[in-house]
């Protein structure tokens, strides 16, 4: 059973509990703030270590094999999309639940999410199985990049129904401020992830090389070990949001409160891959040293913003329980706070990284065009930071109000508008460089970030019905 905040009185001088004579919700001070996103930082930051590792392990093969799992990466990144929308939703009602003193609709909740999540994802799996082919075609690859990319897609989709598992209960765990539980579980899948990386990728152990086919394999096994680590735990009542067996019977009325606070963080994220995609159309044009260039600054990418994931989290959890309590003074606190310290840190990061871009980019391939292409999206990348920063955090507390509807506007207007149309200039009309492609970055998230000031400080936000 999930137990109001208020009443824990063992976590009484916890960073997790809240202040003194509070009403309900979590506190909103630097500490508290904190409290609550470095475990979410660390998470994404041993994720991408691992997705580093990964990738520094695969460029061994060539950039071909680089180019073949980013491109098959897509495609998972994009079958992931409705657990977006299961787990956005999961948050917000969650976090509300709890703020109001509602453990048992909180569990309700989670279990309903968790068996809709399991639902979308097999339904997701079969289809794109079959049609990896056609789908990885679509992006223009070379011939060698598209049959090892469909091969790679192929297997690793056997890993969605696990990782929706993990990505569900892991939500619901942060709405309701408990931001280790996570961690621990995502350390687990990461270590189990990155070693079997190397058995599998390269024969080691006495194993067969399977190369790129060994990583997709390596990236099953991990997430089967920590879906069922963390569905147990949920089922055992050790988890601060629990399942109860029949929370996990079919509850419409749930199931349509989750999906509709829900679906448009989902169409948010469709939008977003299908522009990604359309984005790598245009680095295509570059030949494939720029594909390879560009997978490899997004895992440069998704390192830069942990920040802004961890405080995002934060200002989620702290703005939907603090609505939840009645007391949206505190949610708009929350959300301020986070963003100036996911400002902070982000901008320095980006300095640092800005500052070693050739050494980075030297970490993964020795292909000196792939090299100096990757290190100009670096560039890019650091300018971007403190954009980025904005975009992510105060995202994460307008979600965490229920306000997703407004995000979604966001990126049609900052990436189709600004990006995408920026970029068709610098291909097809200007016939630019690839650093102009690359410095399309900018703009889309100068955009994002003053679209999401402006609805944040507006306070609308607040006044939403969930």
């Amino acid at each position: 059973m999930v137990v109001p905040e208020t009443s824990l009185p063992d976590r009484a001088n916890s960073s997790d509990s809240p202040a003194d004579g509070a009403p309900g919700g979590l506190p909103t001070g630097l500490r508290s703030v904190w409290a609550l996103a470095w475990p979410v930082t660390i998470a994404m930051l041993s994720e991408s270590l691992v997705g580093l590792a990964d990738m520094l392990m695969v460029s061994q093969l060539g950039a071909t094999a680089v180019a073949a799992v980013g491109t098959g990466g897509q495609i998972v990144s994009a079958a992931m999309v409705t657990m977006t929308a299961v787990a956005t939703g999961t948050m917000a009602l969650v976090a509300r639940h709890i703020g109001a003193g509602e453990p048992d609709e909180a569990e309700l909740v989670h279990g309903q999410s968790i068996l809709v999540a399991l639902l979308g994802a097999l339904g997701i799996v079969a289809p794109i199985i079959l049609f990896a082919g056609p789908l990885i075609a679509l992006f223009g690859v070379e011939p060698g990049v598209a049959a090892l990319g469909s091969s790679y897609t192929r297997i690793v989709m056997l890993s969605i129904p696990f990782a929706a598992t993990v990505f569900v209960i892991g939500a619901a765990q942060r709405a309701s401020g408990d931001t280790r539980t996570p961690l621990g579980i995502g350390i687990v899948i990461n270590i189990l992830n990155v070693f079997l990386n190397w058995v599998l990728i390269f024969g080691n152990l006495s194993a067969p090389a399977l190369g790129v086919e060994g990583s997709a394999i390596a990236t099953i096994i991990a997430f089967a070990v920590g879906g069922t680590l963390a569905t147990g735990l949920a089922l055992a009542g050790r988890l601060r949001v629990s399942v109860r067996f029949r929370d996990l019977r079919l509850h419409t009325a749930t199931i349509k409160r989750v999906l509709w606070i829900g679906y448009p963080a989902a169409l948010e994220q469709a939008l977003m891959q299908v522009g990604f995609l359309i984005y790598l159309v245009f680095a295509v044009r570059y030949g494939t040293a720029a594909v390879a260039a560009y997978f490899i600054g997004v895992r440069i990418l998704s390192l830069s913003f942990l920040p802004g994931f961890g405080f995002g989290a934060a200002a989620s959890a702290l703005v939907g329980q603090n609505l939840g309590a009645q007391r949206p003074e505190e949610s708009a606190k929350a959300g301020w706070i986070a963003t100036g310290l996911s400002v902070l840190l982000m901008t320095a990061g980006g300095i640092l990284i800005a500052v070693s871009a050739e050494r980075i980019a030297s970490l993964f391939v020795d292909d000196p065009e792939v090299i100096n292409n990757t290190v100009w999206f670096i560039y890019m990348l650091g300018i971007s930071q403190p954009f980025m920063a904005i975009d992510f955090t105060l995202g994460g507390a307008l979600r965490g109000a229920g306000d997703t509807r407004f995000p979604l506007w966001t990126v049609v207007v900052a990436f189709y508008v600004v990006r995408l149309g920026l970029s068709a200039l610098v291909v097809f009309v200007f016939d630019l460089s690839l650093p102009w492609l690359w410095a399309t970055l900018i703009g889309d998230y100068f955009v994002r970030a003053a679209l999401k000031t402006w609805r944040f400080r507006s306070g609308r936000w607040a006044e939403i019905r969930i």
